[in-house]
Order: structure tokens, then sequence, then C-alpha cells
């Protein structure tokens, strides 16, 4: 808990002030004491639309932050949470008639904590993954073991994990009726119904938007409240397909940022699996990385893998002649893609490549370093 508080303090210490209001109602959440959570909704409440770059509001919300930290700090029962699997697939497989497309054999582990992601070009095979583990699709071949459960059945495999589909369902009525309905389902009632769903709200920063129906919120937001909806029935494994299609830049970045902290959560841990094209920002987060392609996984990540070959990618006004003659005498290959250019070379490094163009003057706009991405792979 004290690495938690001092990470805050950092943000707060640093003007991070948005990630130390969402960390902070994290740790309230994990504190598992309706006071301290119902203070820290206050709290963020108050200063969420406010300027903080005005110097009275920026040093009442720090010193508001401090006082709920040294509560949160005395709440202290010394938390600690447990890693456990929660489903291992071992070589699933699945075809469809008339051969119009196959997913091959297909292996992972998630463990709580543990976000993996899915990437690959559309009509590659990762809805077709997702589907099948959240047993939407019958499998061909291979098993899928749900660890936690002695006895899975379809119902008992919903309880487990929430799958959230890219074109996320209708639903009746105002979006605030529609997340108490939701936490009543897991059990949550009266006071403590209205403590998690008004945190839900300030956490996904959906507040102004308690009272609105579909037909009035952005399909961004509509992605935003199904997280929080699956959110409050806590479950253990979390399947997204394709959340970040709907959200701008910004948006992307904070929800994957969210995620990420929520699966790590101390009292309520669960598994992230989502699948993507925006691979930069999934690669940034993701403890793990699948690159499918043609229903095949051709890579991941995580594992320590011996470099073949070095790749950079960069952008820049040289031309390929340019580019060309500077690595006339090394083992060098260009390739251009009408936007960036991708250096791949089994000599020399990516730090080497960049000197040399340096050297000559060559002015970057963009580079990248993707030797371990799957970016290389488009």
């Amino acid at each position: 808990m004290n690495d938690r508080i001092k990470e805050i303090e950092s943000f707060l210490h640093h003007k991070d002030f948005s990630l130390a209001r969402r960390r902070m109602l994290d740790l309230a959440l994990d504190a598992a004491n309706d006071d301290i959570i119902v203070s820290a909704i206050e709290w963020s409440r108050t200063f969420n639309n406010v300027d903080l770059s005005d110097a009275s509001f920026e040093n009442e919300f720090v010193e508001q932050a401090h006082l709920l930290l040294n509560r949160l700090q005395q709440n202290n029962a010394g938390w600690n949470s447990k890693e456990e699997t929660l489903i291992s697939v071992d070589q699933v497989s699945k075809s469809f008639a008339g051969g119009r497309f196959v997913l091959h054999p297909i292996s992972l582990e998630v463990k709580t904590g543990d976000v993996i992601g899915v990437v690959g070009e559309n009509g590659n095979g990762k809805t077709t993954l997702l589907r099948s583990l959240s047993g939407q699709l019958a499998i061909d071949s291979g098993t899928i073991h749900y660890k936690t459960l002695s006895d899975p059945d379809h119902y008992s495999i919903k309880q487990h994990l929430a799958f959230i589909p890219q074109r996320i369902p209708r639903w009746y009525g105002q979006l605030k009726d529609n997340l108490h309905f939701s936490a009543s389902l897991t059990g949550l009632k009266g006071r403590k119904n209205e403590i998690m769903v008004d945190y839900m709200l300030e956490r996904m920063n959906l507040a102004d938007y308690a009272h609105l129906n579909w037909n009035q919120v952005s399909s961004g937001y509509r992605t935003r409240f199904e997280i929080a909806r699956v959110l409050l029935q806590r479950p253990k494994l979390m399947l997204l397909d394709e959340p970040l299609a709907n959200l701008d830049i910004l948006a992307q970045q904070t929800i994957l940022t969210d995620l990420r902290f929520m699966a790590k959560s101390v009292r309520h841990p669960m598994g992230v699996l989502l699948s993507s094209q925006q691979l930069h920002e999934v690669e940034k987060i993701a403890d793990t990385v699948l690159f499918i392609k043609q229903g095949k996984c051709l890579y991941r990540t995580g594992g320590k893998e011996a470099i073949v070959k070095h790749v950079l990618e960069i952008e820049t006004a040289a031309q390929r002649e340019m580019l060309a003659g500077i690595f006339e005498n090394e083992d060098v290959q260009i390739h251009f893609n009408g936007g960036n250019y991708t250096l791949s070379s089994t000599v020399l490094g990516v730090d080497a490549m960049l000197k040399k163009m340096l050297a000559e003057n060559i002015s970057i706009s963009y580079f990248r370093d993707i030797t371990h991405s799957t970016k290389r792979f488009f």
C-alpha cells in the first residue's frame, strides 16, 4: 500500500492531477471502507470540473488529497492479493462452414493482474478467439480450462468472465438506472448499491452523462458505460473486442491505463484480454501481446526473444535515395510504406542506424524501435 501512496504523492507533486484522482479512487476502493470511498468520490467531484491551474483550487485539491491519503494509511490492514490462473487455453482451433476462415491452434494463459493484447488486422481471427473463450462459439479442437471453476457450464462461465463486443448492445432507460440494476445482480443493495454506482460514474468519468439514454451519448461513451456496467459485476476475467475503435487517441490511452490499474487491484484483481488494431497503445500497457494473421498466432511478446533483426521505424522528409546512400555499404534493408520508412538490419543496432543518419544531417521527425514490436509484422 505504501508504494501506491507514494505513487499518488508523486502524481500530485508533478501536477499529474488526472492520474492522481483516478488512482486515489482505486486506492479508496481497495480500502473496502464505505466512508473512505464516499469521501474519495466527493473529493473527486469537487475538483473534477475546476481549473486546477488556478493556485487556490490547486492548493485545496492537494491539501484534501493528503488528508485522504492519511486516512487510507491509517486504514491499512496489510493488504495483499493472491495470483491465480483464470483461464488456460491449449491448442484451441475453430473453423467455419465452407472453409471461409480457420482459427489455427492457439495456446495462452491468463492470470489475475495480466493484461493480454491480441493484435492484427480486421478479419484475421481476433474476434473468433475472444468469442470462443467466452463460450459464444463452440471450438473444434483443443481445451479451455477455466481454472477457478470446478464444473464449468454456460451459466458459471458467464459469471466468471465478461465479454464486451465491439458493437455494444443497446440499453434502455437512463445510464445510471442501468448501472444500479447491474450492481443489484451481484447482490449490492441499498446504500452499498448507491455508493458503488456513484463510484463507478466518477471513476469512469460518466457523472455528467448519468441521466442520459442511449440516443444521447456517443459511441465512445457507450463503450465507457459498458465497461462500468461490467466492472460493477466484478468479473474474474474481462474480454474486450476492439474497445478502442470508437475512442479518440486520448480516451484510448486513458481507458487502457485504467484497465491495467483495475486488473492489478489488490481487493478485486482480474485478468484482461483485449483485441485491437491500435498496437502501439496496446503494447504500452500489455504484459503480453499476441499477433494474429490469417488465423495464426505468428508472434507473441513477453518471452526472451533472441534478436534476429533490428528494426527501426522513422518519419523523415529525406528521399529514399539519400537513405540508401548512407547505408550503401551496410546490411540495411529500407522499406517505404508511403508514410514511414522501416529500416532493418541483422548487423547494425537501432542506435547505430540513428547515429549514421544524424551524422549526415538527416532530419527525423519521428522514430521508434520496433525490434520487439508486433508492428514489424504489418
